[in-house]
C-alpha cells in the first residue's frame, strides 16, 4: 500500500464525548501514538458519552460536517485512510457516503465501524431507517468492523447467544460480498465462554482468521473504538490484517486489565492512557490463528 502523505492521514468521522472515553477522545490519541495524523469530522459534541450517563448535553454537527467536508474539498486535502464511526442519522450517513466518493484517491482505504448496538440491542437512536442507511454504508468500505449484534443488524438475521464456526463463515462472506474485501466481527459468542473471540475474513485470500484472550468479567464503552483505532493504524504501518488483529486485540485487553484493579467506574471508560506507550513498541507477541 503506497501512502499519499509522509505521515500517514486518517479523517477520524466520529462524535466526541467531553467526559468518559469514547469515540474521538480515544481515536486521536491512540492513533497519534501510532506515527498517524488524525483529522476529526466530528458528528455530534456530547458532554459524557451516553452509557451510564444521564441527561446529558447533545449537540447534533450534522450542518457542520458539510462545511467542514466543503472547506477540505476546497483545500484538495488527501487522506490515506477515511474510519468512521458513530453516526447520528441517515443524512450523516450520506454526508459520509459523498466523503468517502469525494476523498477516495487511489492507494486509500475505508474502515467503517457500524456503531449500532451491543449485546442484541440496538443504541437509543437507531431505528430501521438508520440500519438500512449503514446496510448501504458498508458497500463503499473497504473494511468493516461490527460487533456482534451490529453483524446481526446488517444481515437481518435474529441476535443470537452463540454460532457455529460454518456460520459465522458464511455471514461474514456474506457481508464482504456487499462490498467490503476485510470483514471483522468483535465480540463473537462462540461455545468457550472464557475467552473473548475476534474473527475476521479477507475475501482477497478467501482466508479466515481468529484472535482470542481472557475473558476478563468487566464492561467498559470505547473499547470498541480502541480496537478499531488500533487496527486502522497497524494497516497504516504496513501490518497484514492478522498482526493487525493481533495487535488490536493485544492492546484492548492490555486496558482493560490496567482498568479493572482499580474498580473504577465502568462508565468512564478504560485507563488506555496508562498502557499508551505499548503501541510504539515492536510486536513481541503472536496468537492469531487460521480458522479452518
Amino acid at each position: 500500500m503506497s501512502l499519499a502523505n509522509p505521515v500517514p492521514r486518517v479523517a477520524a468521522i466520529h462524535d466526541i464525548s467531553g467526559f468518559g472515553r469514547s469515540s474521538l477522545t480515544i481515536v486521536l490519541p491512540v492513533l497519534s501514538a501510532m506515527g498517524v495524523q488524525a483529522n476529526p469530522l466530528p458528528t455530534a459534541l456530547l458532554s459524557t458519552q451516553t452509557s451510564g450517563f444521564g441527561d446529558y448535553f447533545f449537540l447534533d454537527l450534522t450542518d457542520e460536517m458539510i462545511k467542514i467536508s466543503d472547506h477540505w474539498r476546497k483545500l484538495k486535502i488527501s487522506f490515506d485512510a477515511i474510519y468512521t464511526g458513530f453516526l447520528g442519522s441517515s443524512k450523516q450517513v450520506d454526508i459520509v457516503s459523498q466523503f468517502i466518493d469525494d476523498f477516495s484517491p487511489k492507494g486509500q482505504f475505508t474502515v467503517v465501524d457500524p456503531v449500532m448496538g451491543d449485546e442484541g440491542e440496538t443504541y437509543g437512536p437507531y431505528g430501521s431507517d438508520m440500519v438500512s442507511a449503514m446496510q448501504e454504508l458498508i458497500k463503499k468500505a473497504d473494511i468493516i468492523t461490527p460487533n456482534f449484534t451490529e453483524a446481526c443488524l446488517l444481515l437481518n438475521e435474529d441476535y443470537r447467544s452463540d454460532i457455529e464456526i460454518p456460520l459465522l463463515k458464511e455471514w461474514m462472506r456474506k457481508l464482504s460480498d456487499k462490498g467490503p474485501e476485510k470483514v471483522v466481527f468483535t465480540s463473537v459468542p462462540v461455545s468457550d465462554k472464557s475467552r473473548s473471540f475476534v474473527f475476521a475474513y479477507d475475501r482477497s485470500f478467501d482466508t479466515f482468521w481468529k484472535v482470542s484472550c481472557s475473558y476478563i468479567p468487566a464492561a467498559y464503552p470505547g473499547t470498541g473504538d480502541i480496537f478499531t483505532s488500533v487496527l486502522t493504524g497497524a494497516l497504516l504501518q504496513g501490518d497484514s490484517l492478522p498482526i493487525a488483529l493481533d495487535r488490536a486485540v493485544q492492546f484492548v485487553s492490555l486496558a482493560i486489565r490496567s482498568t479493572f484493579g482499580y474498580n473504577t467506574p465502568g462508565r468512564e471508560g478504560v485507563m488506555f492512557e496508562k498502557v499508551l506507550y505499548s503501541l510504539m513498541t515492536p510486536v513481541t507477541v503472536s496468537n492469531y490463528e487460521i480458522v479452518e
